[in-house]
């Protein structure tokens, strides 16, 4: 991706057809998946999740972002309805998924989520990661899409405070697609949910892709 033309997220209508969009939920809906209120973690492992991470089309569009060799790492089911209605405020998503803990500058604070151990990242390695967003259901300006504010990811790891007064002056842009488009988004972009207003379901994989397996010294990317 063009740096001069890179805010930090962009928008893809209609790269799978929503009969497949069908297909994914209802293998979901019957997967062995540990759920919480907000959706899944942790399901790449689920056959038809990973079939849909390594299609060529993300594939595709991976690779405009960190380059030849883009893998997916971890899949992440949000699940936003009427029944379970969420907000996130304005944050970046820091946190990687490692197969060992190995004590590293700029790396922490640590933890372990469902067995797996995390760690915050330097913006050195997550300048190398994209989600790609998979819209299962249609997002909408009323079922809580996501917000980011443009440009935000070129400023490296923020404080909170640094984040809220960001959100004060920078345009929110609302990240809608109908069922089967992509959202892509750098994870040092500030971003947000807002709860829906109406009883649209909004139902997303948020697929993590890397350039490298390996984003640090003795430090390796976990699948999750």
């Amino acid at each position: 991706m063009d740096a001069a033309f890179d805010p930090g997220y962009a928008i893809y209508e209609r790269v799978f057809e929503a009969v497949r969009m069908t297909s994914v939920l209802n293998a979901l809906s019957e997967a062995a998946i540990a759920r919480s209120k907000a959706g899944a973690r942790h399901v790449l492992s689920v056959s038809i999740v990973r079939e849909l991470a390594l299609d060529r089309r993300l594939i595709e569009i991976a690779t405009r972002f960190v380059g030849d060799g883009a893998a997916p790492y971890r899949a992440t089911l949000f699940d936003k309805s009427s029944a379970s209605n969420w907000l996130v405020g304005w944050h970046q998503d820091t946190a990687l998924p490692l197969r060992a803990r190995r004590e590293s500058s700029g790396w922490g604070p640590w933890s372990v989520k469902a067995g797996i151990t995390y760690a915050h990242a330097p913006a050195s390695a997550l300048e190398r990661v994209i989600a790609l967003r998979v819209h299962l259901d249609d997002s909408t300006l009323t079922n809580g899409p996501l917000r980011v504010l443009p440009d935000t990811h070129t400023l490296g790891v923020l404080s909170d405070d640094r984040m809220q007064e960001l959100a004060a002056r920078v345009q929110p842009v609302s990240c809608v697609a109908a069922a089967g488009g992509v959202v892509a988004m750098r994870p040092l972009t500030v971003h947000a949910s807002s709860k829906a207003t109406d009883d649209q379901p909004r139902r997303v994989l948020h697929i993590e892709y890397a350039a490298s397996i390996r984003v640090g010294e003795n430090l390796v990317l976990a699948e999750a």
